[in-house]
């Protein structure tokens, strides 16, 4: 009887021969290195076509996939071409229908050496945002140019975005060279445009690559129709290009701190993903910005505990000492900790339709921790053709410009070049919640790291209990007319017979000194407000009952003022008044003149009023006298 798995089992033999050849092969691809790219460039270029070509090459196609492309592309017509490559890449029917590619996409393939991720990301102009999206993970970026066109305007903003967002390999892919008759002139003229533009924003090297990626020259395989080009292909270059895997793990050691794993009294640890360098058991750490130390003692995974772990991996940390450690709390090198600061310098590509407002508070999202952050008017913006810099009071749609931000709270960063992770942010509106910029941070400013709050020996609370009250910001908001400075001066004078601490700050009165150099554009306005907010907190911090009365119409910058105060001494007076019933009333003659085009920038006229959603109190002007709102109003604050 034969053994088991010998050669007199033939049968079973050829199966455990396939078994281990699978095996083997399951084991080698499970530990290739992994290249992150984009393909980029101006619309219709063949960046969904190159994609395409490569998952056709590199055997990622099965047969029902490929008889199905070849179906859609008879069915859309592709003037005579057997397969049209793009749409493998362009699934949205808009982009079938038009041709171009709007969203991104991600696709896998593998070839016997590596594994890539690649995101095919738009052309048009209208699509930054989406581009930036897709550029912000990748290793490299493949900058397709069309050869009978040659180097455009999306070119070079999209040139400049790679390199802005930190990719420092780059491939010049000159495309459609067949239908040049594959001149080497027409390359050669396009690389030498291509290079004196990059040298103007610092890239200093590139690979340049001559392809057509519809007919598959020097994709996988060698052009015949070139001879010339002596080059790596693409897919070679793909292949062998070093990855920052390697130069992040060199890097001294940061884990921004996403989740405090808490299961049972007799475990905690610290979850996050590793941005750069390595650890192991043992090693000293500092948590930033507190500043506590201690020691790792245990690193822990899903499949067990590691010796050490390296940027890339997702870990939990536990440390030796009880310390104080929260999300958005940076676990670092106890010896090269990263700066934590308040105010710095960051380049801003604006995503949003909607201008930035320089003043208004966003949200700030870098790593893990979230802050609110006001942006102020930006130094200049980029024109992304000459490189000049050019003065603005905004960012519009796809602007890139350099600005200075202060966010209410020390963040834990590092300058982008150094770390993407503690470098880069997204800014997102409080209001609709929506993502409206990308940012990289320059440095921090000089004044951040010089200023100290001072402690105080006499506190609020101290303040608070000599005059026997608990301070308050009533903060009245309406429009013009509705009542708000008459409503405001009764309840004080209210308030001061019952022996209590007030001052009234009303909108014109503070316009004649503090605000005498504002005017009333929307940016005027929100500094307006930031002002005034940053006196009531000081006011209610000397146990004052602040009363003020403002237009104050924009729910963002309410909502700001509201979060400089302590919770429940923030009350929003909503002086609740019809703009016709306001409009009739006009005690100052102001709605007059902004009809008759005299007074511009007229809440209500031509410049919106966003009403409270959940004021704490309602007035309704129309059902209730000045007096009785006053006393209501009293009533609910002193019951």
């Amino acid at each position: 009887m034969s053994e088991i798995g010998t050669t007199a089992d033939p049968a079973f033999a050829t199966d455990a021969l396939i078994a281990r050849n699978i095996e083997a092969y399951l084991d080698r691809h499970q530990h290739k290195s992994l290249l992150r790219f984009i393909t980029c460039g101006s619309v219709d270029d063949g960046k969904s076509t190159l994609i395409g070509r490569l998952l056709y090459d590199s055997k990622m196609i099965f047969d029902d996939q490929l008889a199905a492309l070849e179906a859609d592309s008879r069915r859309i017509g592709t003037q005579g071409r057997e397969i049209d490559f793009a749409l493998l890449v362009d699934g949205l029917t808009a982009e079938r229908e038009q041709g171009i590619t709007i969203d991104v996409a991600y696709r896998f393939f593998a070839t016997e050496t590596r594994k890539f991720i690649v995101a095919d990301t738009p052309g048009h102009e209208q699509y930054t945002r989406n581009m930036i999206t897709g550029a912000s993970t990748a290793d490299l970026a493949v900058i397709l140019v069309d050869a009978r066109k040659g180097v455009l305007t999306q070119t070079r903003r999209h040139a400049f975005l790679t390199q802005l967002i930190g990719i420092r390999r780059i491939v010049l892919a000159v495309n459609k060279m067949d239908l040049v008759g594959y001149d080497q002139s027409v390359f050669e003229r396009i690389v030498a445009d291509y290079r004196e533009f990059a040298a103007s924003i610092g890239i200093d090297a590139f690979t340049p690559v001559p392809i057509s990626a519809f007919k598959g020259d020097n994709i996988a395989s060698r052009s015949s129709n070139m001879p010339w080009y002596g080059g790596p292909l693409l897919i070679e270059h793909l292949e062998t290009v070093e990855i920052d895997g390697d130069a992040d793990r060199a890097k001294p050691f940061r884990m921004p701190v996403q989740w405090v794993n808490r299961p049972n009294l007799d475990f905690r640890g610290f979850s996050g993903l590793v941005a750069a360098g390595e650890i192991r058991t043992g090693d000293p750490i500092r948590v930033v910005p507190s500043g506590r130390t201690s020691t790792i003692s245990r690193i822990v995974t899903l499949d067990g505990d590691l010796d050490r772990a390296a940027a890339g991996q997702s870990v939990t940390l536990c440390l030796a000492d009880a310390i104080d450690c929260a999300r958005g709390d940076v676990i670092a090198a106890a010896d090269a900790p990263p700066e934590a600061a308040d105010q710095f310098e960051a380049t801003i590509v604006w995503l949003d339709d909607e201008p930035l407002v320089p003043g208004r508070a966003y949200l700030l999202k870098l790593a893990t921790q979230t802050v609110s952050a006001r942006i102020q008017t930006p130094k200049y913006v980029i024109n992304v053709n000459t490189m000049e810099h050019l003065a603005a009071k905004t960012l519009e749609l796809n602007e890139i410009g350099v600005a200075a931000f202060s966010t209410e709270r020390p963040v834990v960063f590092e300058p982008y070049d150094q770390n993407r992770a503690l470098g880069g942010f997204i800014l997102i509106d409080k209001i609709t919640n929506a993502t409206v910029a990308a940012g990289m941070l320059h440095f921090a400013l000089r004044r951040a790291q010089n200023i100290h709050l001072q402690p105080l020996t006499v506190d609020r609370e101290t303040h608070a209990r000599l005059k026997n009250q608990k301070p308050a910001v009533l903060w009245f908001t309406g429009l013009s007319g509705a009542g708000k400075s008459t409503i405001a001066n009764l309840v004080e004078q209210e308030l001061v017979r019952m022996n209590r601490h007030t001052f009234l700050l009303d909108g014109d009165n503070v316009r004649h000194g503090l605000n005498k150099d504002l005017g009333f554009t929307e940016a005027d306005r929100i500094e307006n407000i930031r002002r005034i907010g940053e006196v009531a907190r000081l006011m209610a911090d000397a146990g004052l009952i602040v009363i003020t009365a403002f237009i104050s119409p924009f729910r963002a910058e309410r909502q700001m003022v509201r979060e400089l105060i302590p919770a429940g001494e923030f009350i929003e007076v909503f002086i609740d008044t019809p703009l016709a019933e306001a409009e009739a009333r006009d005690v100052k003659g102001l709605y007059r003149k902004a009809r008759a085009g005299e007074l511009k920038n007229f809440t209500g006229i031509d410049s919106p009023y966003e009403a409270p959603e959940a004021p704490e109190i309602r007035i309704d002007t129309c059902r209730t006298s000045p007096e009785e709102a006053a006393r209501l109003i009293v009533s609910k604050l002193i019951p």
